[in-house]
């Protein structure tokens, strides 16, 4: 009798893993996953896991390289498409805030202390991590350096402003504190406008 061969063997083993990580993250949050859950959600061997993530540290830190990858390819078809700059950072602005409504447990792993100052920089799996979220912030930078009359300077600040925005809109939402859902495309259009103003005394009073 013919065998089903098993989605967890061989090369696709670490996807698999990544994705039911993805999973019990979703339903248990930061603290309530561990490797030995991941490999029972797999159907491995206890050891599986360790054979493509060291500890608890690496797989978190694969998970969020994930989402980063996800986000940066989807801000490079803004980047890239040509899309009317304005146009195109509201696009990106509200995919941002989508996917922190729509993955909560992810965007806070990405964004949180946790990956970002409290783990080693110099594991493969945070640097990469790490790496693809700057390579995020540099696409809106970008997006603000195609603006009509843009400077290098001037765009770093404003994209550091939206993103500042950007993150503090998500924060309140998912905390339920003062933000309605509902009302954050109009905020996010307001905060474009304050971060897209020229204001060339700005540059000098730096």
């Amino acid at each position: 009798m013919p065998t089903v061969a098993s989605p967890y063997h061989h090369g696709n083993l670490r996807q698999s893993l990544l994705d039911c990580g993805l999973q019990l993250l979703r339903e248990q949050g930061i603290s309530g996953l561990s490797l030995r859950q991941l490999a029972e959600r797999c159907a491995v061997s206890r050891s599986a896991p360790y054979h493509h993530f060291t500890d608890k540290q690496a797989l978190l830190a694969a998970l969020a390289a994930q989402g980063f990858s996800s986000m940066c390819e989807q801000l490079s078809t803004y980047v890239q498409d040509g899309i009317p700059s304005d146009e195109a950072l509201l696009l990106a602005c509200l995919d941002y805030l989508d996917f922190a409504l729509q993955q909560p447990a992810l965007y806070e792993l990405m964004f949180g202390s946790l990956l970002w100052r409290d783990s080693d920089p110099t594991h493969p799996d945070t640097a990469r991590f790490q790496r693809l979220g700057k390579d995020c912030f540099r696409q809106y930078v970008q997006l603000f350096a195609q603006r009509p009359g843009a400077s290098a300077a001037h765009s770093l600040r404003q994209a550091q402003l939206l993103w500042a925005s950007l993150h503090g809109l998500a924060k309140l939402a998912l905390d339920g504190i003062f933000v309605k859902r509902e009302d954050l495309g109009a905020i996010v259009r307001q905060a474009l406008l304050v971060a897209c103003t020229d204001d060339p005394s700005a540059e000098s009073t730096r």
